[in-house]
Formats: C-alpha cells, sequence, structure tokens
C-alpha cells in the first residue's frame, strides 16, 4: 500500500506541474494576444488537432511523472536511472510525436490537392485547405521540438544535481 500512496502521491505532482505550467503559458498568451482564454484553447484544438493535443499532454505528463520519480529516488541511483531513463524516452516520443504530425499536416495538404480538380475558381479554397493543413504541420515541429528539447534538459539537470549532492 505505500507503494501505491506513492505513486498516486507522484503523479498528483506531475499533474500539478503540468496543469500549473499549461495555466502560465495561457495566462502569457493572454496576456500577449489580449484574446479571451476560451479562444485560444478553440483556437489551439483547431490548429494542432485533439488527437495531438492528448498525447503530447500524455508524453509530458510521462516525463514530469519520470522527473517527480527521479527527486523521490534522490538516495537510490539505480532508480533514479530507472526514472531518467523513462523521462528521456517521454521526452523523445514528444520530439518523435511533434515530426510525425508534421508529415501528417504535409500528407493532409499534399491530399487536398489530389481530391480537387485546379483551375482558376477552385484556388482559393485550395490554398485556404493547404494552409491550414500546412500551419498544422510546422506548429506541431515548432511547439513539439522545444519541448522535448526543455523536458530532456530538466530530466538530465536534475540527475547532475541529484548526482553532485550524492557525492557530498
Amino acid at each position: 500500500m505505500p507503494a501505491l500512496a506513492t505513486i498516486a502521491d507522484s503523479g498528483s505532482r506531475a499533474l500539478s506541474a503540468l496543469i500549473g505550467t499549461a495555466t502560465m503559458g495561457l495566462a502569457v498568451a493572454v496576456w500577449v494576444t489580449a484574446d479571451d482564454p476560451d479562444v485560444l484553447a478553440e483556437r489551439t484544438v483547431e490548429l494542432f488537432g485533439g488527437t495531438f493535443l492528448v498525447l503530447l499532454a500524455g508524453l509530458l505528463f510521462l516525463s514530469l511523472f519520470a522527473w517527480v520519480r527521479m527527486g523521490q529516488s534522490r538516495f537510490d541511483p539505480t532508480a533514479r536511472a530507472l526514472w531518467l531513463e523513462t523521462g528521456l524516452h517521454g521526452a523523445s516520443g514528444v520530439a518523435t510525436l511533434a515530426l510525425t504530425y508534421t508529415l501528417f499536416g504535409i500528407s493532409l495538404g499534399i491530399g487536398t490537392l489530389a481530391d480537387q480538380p485546379l483551375n482558376p475558381d477552385t484556388v482559393g479554397s485550395i490554398i485556404q485547405d493547404l494552409t491550414r493543413h500546412f500551419s498544422m504541420a510546422f506548429l506541431t515541429t515548432v511547439v513539439g521540438l522545444p519541448t522535448s528539447a526543455l523536458l530532456r534538459a530538466l530530466l538530465l539537470i536534475t540527475e547532475k544535481r541529484l548526482d553532485a549532492k550524492e557525492a557530498l
């Protein structure tokens, strides 16, 4: 039972970090754009797609959960190494997800060209569809790759800090 309580505590802390970071990001976005939060949320789902956002949140949670567990395992280098590796795999999953959705968006854009006849009457709607798909394609990379790098940095710097404390 104590192990279950520890896992629940780790999950709660990781979820708090995820929700807190998302809240601060939303606050900054509201401040920068002067849009309402619901407008920003709707635009985010429209640009990225619900599936991408759910998968991204799951991978972020996995990496943050591993980060919390690393801190809780600070006196056990073997357990800490396991959680470091788990977190790094989650961070790599974020990069893979971003690049996969980039290719997916490009494929959707190309599919738009293949599905419609190209003539002066349809050029406007085709360009609009292409722009929407390519926007998703590149935004997933613009968000996913830096997020992956930040997660890796968080995990690796935490590990080095814990190693240094252990050496004292």
